[in-house]
């Protein structure tokens, strides 16, 4: 696992949708984090000092796995261009141009009731 600045990270992730539009998945977690380990933080926490938690993002792709730590002050921003690139990159999820299922019922009806005049 590679962990990344935020800017190389959004560049990396948008490679990551990019690869995987045709087939494939991209796989994006959020986790709170102090980016210490246990045996820091209990020392941190006897000693009184508070511990900054961060903002763990881990992105892969199956065979690839990137990471960034976004602190509170770049959280907007972060949260910003994230959401910039998942619009830009679902166009899976936007919405199609569909028949109405009442005028199609009724197109049908109309068909099935001219062949059976046609018919007689």
């Amino acid at each position: 696992m590679v962990l990344l600045q935020t800017d190389p990270f959004l560049n990396e992730l948008t490679n990551m949708f990019e690869h995987n539009t045709e087939k494939g998945s991209v796989w994006v977690t959020f986790k709170r984090s102090s980016l210490k380990s246990k045996v820091q933080k209990n020392k941190m926490a006897s000693a009184g000092n508070e511990i900054e938690y961060r903002c763990l993002v881990r992105a892969t792709n199956g065979k690839k796995t990137i990471s960034t730590s976004v602190g509170p002050k770049d959280h907007q921003r972060f949260q910003a261009s994230y959401a910039t690139i998942l619009k830009a990159r679902m166009t899976a999820l936007k919405k199609r141009e569909r028949k109405d299922k009442r005028k199609a019922a009724d197109a049908d009806k109309k068909q099935k009731g001219s062949k059976k005049q046609a018919t007689a």
